[in-house]
């Protein structure tokens, strides 16, 4: 799938850094990101939540998609893939809000275990976690797939974090989805295509 110059795990690496990153903006999370930061005005907690919070949720998805993709025949699993990225291509389009349940509220617990708690369980669920499934059953890599989703978020919710509200107000968000969607087909493609 990738060029003899990127090494064989590289591949799952790139490839999931670059779909969560794009699948990430506009994502309810990164709004809530973006509420945190409004919230407490400490990045550095906010980030470091943000971080262990994905480390954990992604690492448990890419362990789900791992396990899904010893549990069926390769020939199932290709058409399963290829049905969630279709699925994800179409959710991507649609676009996120946060419900005002979610938003953080005043409490004892401090920036990073709201950060923590909250982006935790807002995540379950998400596009990003359930891209990271479909990519971890698709390349057969935890760890791989795992930091690359990893990173992939940070890439799109640091600057949200550092940035707030100005940054979000001048990202043309309609052309970001449509982007997300067109990386999620082309995964379904290819997946068609090596068939």
């Amino acid at each position: 799938m990738f060029p003899d110059i990127v090494p064989d795990f590289a591949g799952p690496f790139l490839a999931t850094t670059g779909v969560v990153a794009i699948a990430e903006i506009g994502d309810k999370t990164q709004l809530l990101s973006l509420l945190l930061a409004a919230r407490f005005k400490k990045p550095w907690p906010i980030l470091a939540g943000i971080l262990v919070a994905t480390i954990a949720n992604h690492l448990a998805a890419a362990a789900l998609g791992v396990w899904i993709e010893g549990l069926l025949e390769p020939r199932v699993l290709r058409w399963v893939l290829i049905a969630s990225f279709i699925a994800m291509a179409v959710w991507t389009l649609i676009p996120d809000k946060l419900d005002d349940d979610a938003a953080p509220k005043a409490g004892r617990w401090g920036a990073f275990l709201t950060t923590l708690v909250l982006f935790f369980l807002a995540e379950i669920g998400d596009k990003t976690q359930l891209a990271t499934t479909a990519l971890a059953a698709r390349f057969d890599a935890v760890l791989m797939v795992t930091l690359g989703s990893t990173l992939g978020l940070m890439l799109a919710n640091v600057p949200v974090v550092f940035l707030g509200e100005a940054l979000m107000r001048r990202l043309p968000l309609a052309p970001v989805r449509y982007i997300a969607a067109a990386a999620f087909t082309l995964l379904a493609l290819v997946l068609l295509l090596a068939g």
